[in-house]
């Protein structure tokens, strides 16, 4: 397979590039972000471009089988319309200039348990998931699935890129464990986000919204059944 990844700089595109790089089965990774990530590995490419938003002048990439895309932001301190702008806009341009060029592909989006599929909800940045999951599924992708992780546990060296998050993880992180064991359905680890991931993209699912439960097992599979 040849995949993109956007966002392969954040905590869960760190886990997702991970395993894209372990996968036998995967040649090439193009990762397309703002800045470079700083390393090197010889299924590694990057496309680093300033603005996100802008594809129409640009050689998009095609032939590719899948892009994972990780990007997004918190809603803290944001109104409806700049968050919009970030989670909404910014996925539905890069997602658009794939489907033109890459009709065989298939596209995953990580969203967030809570999503609200109705748009109509009271929750902001569940209204804006949810449109931005609505408006994907509407693309001429071979398939699209939309990630819903609840909390995540970092593994592998992993940290947030982001201060707040990287703060809440000195406190939070060493419950995770404890807390997985007694709730082993709402949390999940970056490598099996990032399994899942892959496992979709090979063989697709039964259904297109990914919740928790859904990332425990496809990421089991993906253990015993991947080249």
């Amino acid at each position: 397979m040849k995949v993109i990844i956007y966002g392969a700089s954040g905590m869960v595109g760190q886990g997702v590039l991970r395993e894209c790089l372990a996968a036998a089965d995967v040649e090439e990774v193009l990762c397309i972000g703002r800045s470079p990530l700083g390393q090197t590995h010889p299924k590694l490419r990057e496309r680093v471009q300033a603005d996100l938003f802008r594809y129409d002048d640009m050689d998009q990439p095609a032939g590719y089988d899948a892009c994972f895309f990780c990007l997004g932001v918190s809603a803290a301190g944001l109104d409806e319309a700049a968050y919009t702008r970030i989670t909404h806009d910014l996925t539905l341009a890069a997602a658009e200039a794939l489907a033109s060029r890459n009709p065989r592909m298939t596209f995953t989006y990580v969203s967030g348990t809570g999503t609200d599929s109705s748009e109509q909800g009271k929750v902001m940045w569940a209204r804006v998931k949810g449109r931005t999951e609505n408006d994907l599924l509407k693309l001429p992708f071979k398939a699209a699935y939309m990630f819903r992780p609840g909390a995540i546990r970092a593994l592998d060296g992993i940290r947030s890129k982001t201060p707040a998050y990287r703060w809440a993880y000195v406190f939070v992180g060493p419950l995770l464990v404890p807390l997985q064991k007694l709730f082993p359905a709402r949390i999940v680890t970056t490598r099996e986000i990032g399994l899942a991931m892959l496992q979709v993209a090979r063989y697709g699912a039964d259904r297109r919204i990914i919740e928790p439960p859904d990332i425990h097992a496809l990421a089991r599979i993906a253990v015993t059944s991947a080249p």
